[in-house]
């Protein structure tokens, strides 16, 4: 009887496992291990499922859902079953015995370990293959769904006459088919050889055939099919020569068939096919045969083949025919490049004009009043003034406004329409007096108000000249839901309308609060959801704080860029989405895009180049949210708007004849609104996109021309001007302007640019499009292309001229006095009467407050150059008269009270009457009076300094009550 104390079955043994107690926490711990992670995943996908439920879009959810699921099962199971198959096949024609080799030996112990397990190492392996291959197929539903939904573009390209539709949805599907076979072949192949390996059917080194018959005869099928894919791809491959991009000193990404593709790669794609569907046929054929001899050698002829036909061939005939005559050679598909990127990109219905760029009118008092015809030039610039926003109009600091201010036209007392600059006060955390998880997610929730001022006036001391102020709003804009649960700036999650009460704005009499009343986000009263979001934000707070209860929800994916590409990934988002008052509600509009990167023969842009500008530079939420990149067919065929109270998305059918649209209308049926509902209040806000245009004008320097020998030149090359009044270096944004081109009768709201030539500053050519949505003339491009052989200042000319005209740099200097900083605003350009107008504000940051103010206007027109307090007084002295239609000073009396704090204010006047007199100063009779400058500047510095401190004591004894109520709020929670 063994020794139960001490033998080598007693403790010792049992010591070195765990107890039944261990073990039993063990899997406990590992049963809530694998519920938490399964829990994690299913909180995902519940909670993405509610936000689409709570959007209404949940059919985008599902479609998309189902589409993935399917093709992850189809193609994860086609792979495993390939695979699978092959692995099963080669162990069932495993040779009976092997020979007593020593490769046999080994191999021996490997297949004695593994037999116990050959069933659930076939699994192991098929499941794997199975779920990397259904999880990249996954990845192909928008493939899948344009290839099933596709409508026809009735456009054929012109070397194989096949609608544009078979390369935009048809050929991207079978390409995927065709690297989805080229896998499975591959790996049922190495699945075969090494199991074949493994049970003797090849051998490596031991004596006798290398390879038993059955084994030949599985190899053989497997190379066949690889072979005959590849017969497919090379007749595929002739078809994508129409779409295939290459280097072309003609321009960059070049798309289509060249001389070479046409005479040299297309009948050697041919030939290739036919000699790889022989090579097919021959490893087919060693079924019967059980011999290498001919599928080998066919291989090798189709390899040399590939080599010489497919390769040296084509090289040939580019250095001994097209080289040599490259102009006439490459100029018929030059020409059908031409067509289809203009038909692509939509500038080929593109006016361009002749433009002298030199007026020849003497009458000066006319051309003076033509300007006020010509354009209402914006002085107001979105850009800059956004802190003067935020310094008179914040109200509150945890109220913000966007870095770039929007720029929309709404109509004036008299009826006429208005370029105005306008923001909204959005909520800004940052600025909050306490950040706790209670301030931050359920008090402060929201921003409040639309803030407007006029484009094209300042006031006295050059702050913008409201149209829209106060808190609440109050001004031209009539009555309108102020609330802003969804801006630009609302990146957070809220949980609105259960008890805890929300900061609505405060007024003299207090904080004012409000609970949330739409219907927007996903209700909380669930407890399961409350756990899944709890998850989802990684907030366990969610799950139990008392802040929570009934009719709470909560609100994310708060942002309108967000929101529609979440309810439409198919599109391409535009990077400014705008807000407007539409229908008494703040409705935020985004334009978006459908494209494609199949257009046969239309030359590819990488939309993240095309659209950086000097904006997107330093405000990288400007950028577009590219669906694809790399593009050759655009159209801005949806417009959106996400409502800023309710969250709403609403998609609108806006080209009505686009292909893309209309597939992805058939493959989300439902989604997208008719272009007729969209209503007459919010058809005035809609204008021409800025990334659009900014693709459209990057491919006119070059597309502009429609001659091939023309193209082939370069002689007609232009480029987009670095922005001058920006040192980074990059492009000069376009910029909406209300303006009348030479061939209008009356001005429209526009969006323009300028060309100089390539490598040069002086000026090109002036683009401009209607940016008038529902107008007849909405889309249409204007080219005002000046003459080669005189030069006319471009940007940057006119810019260096201003700024070393000694006049203006000895002004300009004197503004920077102190610690001011100068900072110019966009220079915008007119065409005038012939001419060219360029108009420029000019802005100083001065003392400690740091925002801009309007203090000069720079103008130039035939060379002649003002620098003077206003636009009109710049405009009277370039033209030497008076216009008999100038704009009236502001008196005032519309102009609404910049602050409240009557201490700010006073200082304010105080610092205005100092500049003008430091001004006066400067232009004395007997020359600058430096004494009475001087002492000007230092008056100008301490109102400034009382400003500053006015304004810091008035916001930290607000900042206290709010931070005292806000404590109180949080007691009581």
């Amino acid at each position: 009887m063994p020794d139960r104390g001490g033998g080598p079955t007693g403790p010792r043994m049992r010591a070195g496992r765990p107890s039944r107690r261990v073990r039993a926490l063990l899997m406990t711990l590992g049963v809530l291990a694998v519920l938490g992670m399964a829990f994690t995943m299913f909180a995902g996908f519940w909670t993405d499922w509610l936000w689409y439920r709570s959007v209404h879009y949940s059919s985008v959810f599902t479609t998309t859902l189902w589409t993935k699921i399917g093709l992850f099962l189809v193609f994860g199971l086609l792979m495993a079953v390939a695979v699978g198959v092959n692995i099963w096949l080669a162990h069932r024609l495993r040779p009976p015995l092997s020979a007593m080799s020593m490769e046999q030996q080994s191999l021996d112990r490997y297949r004695m370990g593994i037999a116990p397990y050959k069933k659930w190492l076939l699994l192991a392996v098929t499941a794997l293959v199975g779920l990397i291959a259904g999880a990249s197929a996954a990845g192909q539903w928008r493939t899948w769904l344009m290839w099933v939904n596709g409508v026809p573009f009735h456009q054929k390209d012109p070397q194989f006459h096949l609608d544009v539709a078979f390369y935009a949805f048809d050929l991207p599907w079978y390409r995927f088919l065709l690297g989805f076979g080229f896998a499975a072949a591959i790996l049922g192949l190495i699945a075969a050889a090494l199991t074949h390996y493994l049970y003797g059917g090849l051998r490596v080194t031991s004596p006798g055939a290398r390879a038993t018959a059955a084994a030949t005869g599985h190899l053989s099928v497997l190379l066949g099919i690889f072979v005959a894919l590849k017969a497919v791809a090379y007749w595929l491959d002739r078809y994508g020569l129409a779409v295939k991009s290459s280097d072309f000193k003609a321009t960059d990404n070049w798309t289509g068939l060249r001389y070479v593709d046409a005479n040299a790669y297309l009948p050697a794609k041919t030939i290739l096919f036919c000699i790889a569907v022989i090579c097919a046929l021959l490893f087919f054929a060693t079924l019967w045969r059980r011999t290498w001899q001919l599928p080998v050698i066919g291989f090798g002829l189709m390899v040399l083949s590939a080599i010489l036909i497919g390769g040296l061939y084509p090289a040939i005939v580019q250095k001994f025919q097209v080289q040599p005559n490259e102009q006439a050679k490459e100029a018929p598909y030059v020409q059908k490049n031409l067509t289809a990127t203009r038909e692509a990109y939509g500038i080929d219905d593109t006016k361009v004009t002749e433009y002298p760029g030199k007026s020849t009118t003497t009458d000066k008092t006319r051309l003076r009043d033509d300007v006020n015809d010509a354009a209402s030039l914006r002085i107001m610039d979105p850009n800059i003034v956004s802190p003067t926003f935020q310094q008179l109009q914040q109200m509150k600091n945890y109220y913000g406004f966007p870095t770039n201010l929007d720029v929309d036209r709404y109509p004036t007392k008299d009826g006429k329409d208005q370029d105005t600059v306008l923001g909204l006060r959005e909520l800004n955390l940052d600025g909050i007096p306490k950040n706790n998880w209670i301030n931050d997610h359920f008090r402060y929730t929201h921003g409040y108000g639309v803030v407007a001022a006029k484009g094209t006036e300042a006031s006295g001391n050059g702050e913008p000249v409201f149209t829209e102020y106060d808190l609440p709003s109050r001004g031209d804009l009539g009555t309108y839901q102020q609330r802003i649960y969804y801006g630009e700036k609302t990146t957070t999650y809220s949980i609105v309308g259960g008890p805890q009460k929300e900061i609505d704005y405060s007024d003299d009499n207090g904080e004012k609060t409000t609970s949330y009343g739409g219907r927007s986000g996903v209700n909380l009263d669930n407890p399961v959801n409350r756990a899944a979001y709890a998850v989802a934000f990684n907030e366990p707070q969610i799950l139990y704080s008392g802040a929570i209860g009934k009719n709470s929800r909560i609100l994310y994916n708060r942002t309108p860029k967000e929101r529609v590409e979440a309810v439409a990934p198919w599109l391409t988002i535009d990077g400014d989405a705008y807000p407007a008052i539409v229908n008494h509600r703040i409705q935020w509009i985004v334009d978006a895009y459908t494209t494609t990167n199949g257009y046969p023969y239309a030359s590819r842009t990488t939309l993240g180049d095309t659209t950086a500008d000097s904006l997107t530079a330093t405000n990288n939420s400007r950028a577009v949210v590219a669906q694809q990149n790399q593009v050759n067919y655009i159209r801005n065929s949806v417009k959106a708007t996400v409502d800023a109270y309710t969250g709403d998305v609403k998609l609108y059918q806006w080209d009505t004849k686009d292909p893309v649209l209309k597939t992805w209308m058939k493959a989300f049926p439902g989604t997208v609104k008719p272009r007729g509902d969209i209503s007459p209040d919010l058809m005035g806000h809609l204008r021409y996109p800025q990334d659009l245009f900014k693709v459209q004008r990057e491919l006119l320097t070059r597309y502009h021309v429609t001659d091939a020998q023309t193209f082939l030149t370069g002689s007609e090359v232009w480029q987009v001007p670095d922005d001058p009044t920006n040192k980074s270096g990059d492009a000069v944004p376009p910029y909406y302007l209300s303006m009348k081109m030479p061939d209008q009768a009356k001005q429209a709201f526009s969006l323009s640019t300028t060309f100089t030539p390539n490598g040069r500053y002086n000026l090109s050519a002036f683009m401009s499009v209607d940016a008038v949505a529902g107008s007849g003339d909405y889309g249409k491009i204007r080219i005002l292309k000046l003459p080669t052989s005189t030069t006319v200042d471009g940007p940057r000319q006119v810019q260096s001229q201003f700024n070393s005209e000694q006049d203006i740099a000895a002004a300009i200097k004197l503004l920077k006095g102190g610690d001011s900083e100068v900072e110019y605003g966009n220079l915008l350009t007119v065409p005038l009467d012939g001419g060219l107008l360029y108009a420029e504000p000019v802005y100083v940051r001065g003392g400690g407050l740091k925002y801009p103010l309007l203090r000069k206007v720079l103008v130039t027109y035939e060379g002649k150059t003002a620098f003077e307090n206003t636009l009109d007084e710049a405009l009277d002295k370039v033209f030497g008269a008076k216009g008999s239609t100038a704009t009236p000073p502001d008196t005032g009396t519309t102009k609404p009270p910049q602050s409240g704090n009557p201490t700010v204010r006073q200082a304010l006047d105080d610092a205005q009457k100092a500049f003008d007199a430091g001004q006066e100063a400067l232009k004395g009779p007997d020359g600058p009076d430096w004494g009475a400058y001087a002492k000007a500047q230092q008056d100008l510095r301490n109102a400034l300094k009382r400003a500053e401190d006015a304004q810091t004591q008035a916001g930290n004894g607000k900042n206290a009550d709010q931070g005292a109520a806000g404590n109180g709020d949080k007691n009581k929670s």
